[in-house]
């Protein structure tokens, strides 16, 4: 049987979150900010960022699918629910828990640039470089991750777990 083996602590996530809000603080001031999160995976990760960002900013949400209950992508990303808010002449925010092949990141950059917002920016919780199949570089990251299947603030696996407040993985 697999063991459960913390890669992320819950007070390492909230450190690291809280230092993103202020960095980010400080490059919207004055701003007209749009935070858009990516459902369903993003929506944790979105919520405590945004606490930690003591600007006026509107927020709103986008839901995508590329992974069903899999552990990998399958390579081609669905839009099935659009944000509702005109980000046109706005500051955009793009917030998902992972980036890891770049697929549904970079498509969802395309198709918001298509709205002509002044700027659009990334903020992933987590990265995994190493599975890279698109050029994309997020602009802000909490954390890179080894290519390993992990789970909690977010993640999924299968319908469950997103409510655990900590990454973790499997040891066999």
């Amino acid at each position: 049987m697999a063991k459960e083996r913390v890669l992320i602590s819950r007070e390492e996530l909230r450190e690291r979150i809280e230092e993103l809000g202020r960095q980010i603080t400080r490059d919207y001031q004055d701003k007209d900010l749009v935070c858009i999160g990516l459902l369903r995976g993003g929506f944790i990760f979105l919520a405590d960022l945004i606490r930690e960002i003591p600007l006026e900013m509107d927020v709103d949400f986008l839901r995508t699918a590329s992974y069903g209950h899999g552990e990998k992508s399958s390579g081609i990303v669905e839009i099935l629910d659009r944000h509702k808010v005109d980000i046109r002449g706005k500051e955009v925010l793009l917030v998902d828990d992972i980036i890891d092949s770049g697929r549904t990141i970079s498509t969802v950059v395309d198709l918001l640039k298509k709205e002509e917002p002044a700027s659009i920016k990334t903020c992933l919780m987590l990265d995994k470089p190493s599975r890279r199949e698109v050029d994309f570089t997020p602009d802000y990251v909490a954390f890179e991750i080894p290519d390993v299947f992990i789970v909690g603030c977010g993640l999924n696996y299968g319908d469950y777990c997103r409510n655990v407040p900590y990454i973790y993985t499997y040891d066999d």
